[in-house]
């Protein structure tokens, strides 16, 4: 302590030490803050969408056939976009972790590349890549492939926006548990498909499903960039964001809401998932602690 304040620097003030009004101000505006940016609105949500009875919520859910397709449609892109960046996010970790090659600091920055563009401008850049004006569209129609304004596009703009999550949730985890148990597995014998099933993913599984989880919340609601390549197509290529967008714009706002009630049901339970893992995990590692104070006291 002394040698901080030899150099300058003075220890951290305790939380305890900070007057009560400051405290019961901060707590206040937090709470203030949370509620009316976001327990509010949601709140909101479910009356208007429960304020004509259940029978009319789930009529305005499964009466419309274009309501139904979007439903399906977003419930099929999404999983879709994670399964692919889940196979890109664990190659992508495994590669920048485990080998130095000329260019990885480049791969590891073109990892935030979708945070740092708008989805407006990505959904722009596949329509110039792969629309009948683009570069690609021409030669693929020849082929009777189709990209954009069809569900294709929609699944490679979703995995593109929500590309970064698994990777940059595994890159960090596997810098930190190193190369010894790979190394020692590879010194018996094993082989590369052992060395991954039986060694790296038990290690990883716990923040490969926290990576899941975010990227699954990020994709049921992607909007600017699906909206581009989708073309707003109702009954074909509207997903269930693009759906309540065309239902509120048709002063249909009871089936709006109705679709936007189901949408936040899934990020609650997004959101569920993702707290109850995090509760688990500190539980777990707080049951490993105590065990090897245990065995270290013994």
């Amino acid at each position: 302590m002394q040698a901080k304040h030899r150099f300058g620097l003075k220890p951290a003030r305790a939380v305890s030490q900070e007057p009560f009004w400051l405290r019961c101000l901060l707590i206040f505006a937090s709470f203030g803050i949370v509620g009316g940016l976001i327990l509010i609105p949601i709140i909101y949500v479910f009356y208007q969408a429960l304020i004509s009875g259940l029978g009319t919520f789930l009529q305005n859910l499964l009466a419309d056939a274009d309501t139904r397709h979007a439903i399906w449609l977003t419930m099929t892109i999404a999983p879709l976009a994670v399964l692919f960046n889940t196979i890109f996010g664990l190659a992508a970790a495994w590669t920048i972790t485990k080998f130095r090659f000329p260019g990885r600091t480049l791969l590891i920055s073109l990892l935030d590349m979708p945070f740092a563009i708008s989805p407006v401008v990505a959904g722009l850049m596949f329509v110039l890549l792969f629309g009948m004006q683009g570069y690609l569209g021409p030669m693929l129609q020849s082929w009777g492939i189709k990209i954009i304004f069809a569900w294709p596009g929609l699944v490679l703009v979703t995995t593109f926006i929500t590309m970064p999550f698994i990777a940059r949730e595994l890159i960090p985890l596997m810098q930190m548990l190193g190369s010894d148990e790979e190394l020692a597995a590879v010194s018996l014998g094993a082989n590369s498909w052992q060395l991954f099933w039986r060694v790296t993913l038990p290690n990883i599984r716990w923040g490969l499903l926290f990576g899941i989880i975010q990227c699954h919340a990020r994709a049921i609601g992607e909007f600017g960039a699906v909206y581009v390549v989708s073309g707003h197509i109702a009954g074909d290529t509207d997903t269930m964001p693009l759906r309540v967008e065309k239902l509120f714009q048709e002063f249909n706002n009871p089936a709006a809401f109705a679709v936007a009630s189901l949408l936040t049901v899934i990020a609650l339970v997004t959101l569920i998932g993702k707290i109850f893992l995090e509760h688990w995990l500190a539980a777990q590692e707080a049951a490993r602690r105590a065990e090897v104070e245990e065995l270290e006291v013994a």
